[in-house]
């Protein structure tokens, strides 16, 4: 049995890859550039290169008997002959090949005829003069994205206008990007499914996101939504995943639009913020499942251990270097609350330094452990 797990990325994903390792018997091995990286606290052992080093990985795959990812920064071609090689990688660069590229991931979605959000792209062959006219089918408001690289909000912009696309577009030296129409969605929806060597698949509760700024601030557990809509969610996630072959936890985000419209906004081959909750509040976590399935043993229950559950992001609301000692002391003291703090050695605006998981009897009020919760920890004039 395979008992040490190699990891591409050493952040808060890893790290909690690393805390649940040794309940499974495992340990896990990381790929990341700085020791001061959060996933050094969990790890058993760590190889000091960049994520797209493919020599780092080389001695990665020395160290593990399979190799996977916290992050979606890599370059599969230049990971390709360690595959011919023998390295085992789980997910297998071939299932990760459509989801790199926000364009690619949405002509796979388009081809399986799963529900996609109108979409064309812009790329280093489109003349300025013709933006305007590959815009309009799409129609103003617009989401432009950058193709690659993007999260957490970065790369993403709202454009409202052909002439503010082009002057945006223009001052990012205009890279390639996807544009896709912007859903006037009731309520932002995602859920982890986790697939198996042996091809078992089983999907996590469908949960309800809610973003600020365009970073997730919430996740409440299980969504409020209609049965159908649950149904719908399952069905997408059951058909990504197969038809992906994937093997591991995908993440897959979507929008409730009018008239209980279902339509996917955006897949992350990896565990995900969405379902941080699971460490707490379901009998497999995530980042659980996601070593299960790549180690080739039989998934976990995903059902719910608590009626529900709420997440709250702690997020930078400053530049500074701080431990927040006393908010963390503070947010620990509330019923049922677990804080996750990933020790990242600087705070900045909107960078993810923890989490709060609050697991919730029937009648407990959600909205107002929100506001509890970041009352505690964000300004008055931010939270």
């Amino acid at each position: 049995m395979t008992k040490t797990v190699g990891v591409i990325g050493g952040g808060q994903l890893a790290w909690m890859m690393g805390l649940e390792a040794p309940k499974l018997d495992l340990s896990i091995v990381v790929q990341t550039p700085q020791p001061t990286d959060p996933a050094m606290a969990t790890a058993a052992a760590a190889v000091h290169a960049a994520i797209a080093d493919v020599a780092g990985t080389q001695q990665l795959s020395d160290r593990g008997e399979v190799i996977t990812f916290e992050n979606e920064f890599v370059n599969l071609d230049a990971l390709q002959p360690l595959a011919a090689q023998g390295v085992i990688f789980r997910p297998q660069l071939s299932a990760l090949a459509p989801l790199l590229d926000k364009y690619t991931q949405r002509q796979f979605l388009a081809t399986h005829n799963l529900p996609n959000p109108p979409y064309v792209t812009l790329d280093d062959t489109t003349a300025v003069e013709a933006v305007a006219a590959i815009a309009a089918p799409i129609g103003f408001p617009l989401v432009m994205k950058t193709r690659r690289l993007g999260y957490d909000g970065q790369g993403t912009f709202v454009m409202r206008s052909a002439a503010e696309l082009v002057e945006t577009w223009t001052q990012i030296e205009c890279p390639p990007v996807l544009l896709e129409a912007f859903i006037p969605f009731e309520k932002e929806l995602a859920v982890m499914v986790a697939r198996s060597v042996q091809g078992e698949i089983a999907v996590y509760p469908v949960v309800e996101t809610q973003q600020v700024d365009q970073v997730c601030r919430r996740v409440l557990a299980p969504a409020q939504i209609a049965p159908a809509i649950v149904e719908s969610v399952q069905a997408i996630a059951h058909t990504l995943i197969e038809r992906l072959d994937f093997v591991g936890i995908l993440g897959i985000e979507l929008f409730l639009g009018p008239g209980d419209q279902v339509l996917v906004n955006e897949v992350a081959p990896r565990t995900h913020n969405s379902g941080h909750y699971t460490l707490d509040a379901c009998e497999t976590s995530q980042f659980a499942q996601q070593l299960l399935a790549v180690t080739g043993q039989p998934l976990g229950r995903v059902r719910m251990t608590c009626d529900r559950a709420l997440m709250v992001n702690l997020l930078g609301f400053e530049s500074a270097t701080s431990d927040y000692a006393e908010p963390r002391q503070q947010l620990a003291q509330i019923p049922q609350a677990q804080v996750y703090w990933y020790g990242k050695p600087a705070a900045r605006p909107g960078r993810k330094l923890g989490h709060v998981t609050v697991c919730l009897a029937p009648g407990d009020d959600s909205a107002a452990l929100i506001r509890q919760i970041e009352g505690l920890w964000y300004p008055a004039a931010q939270s």
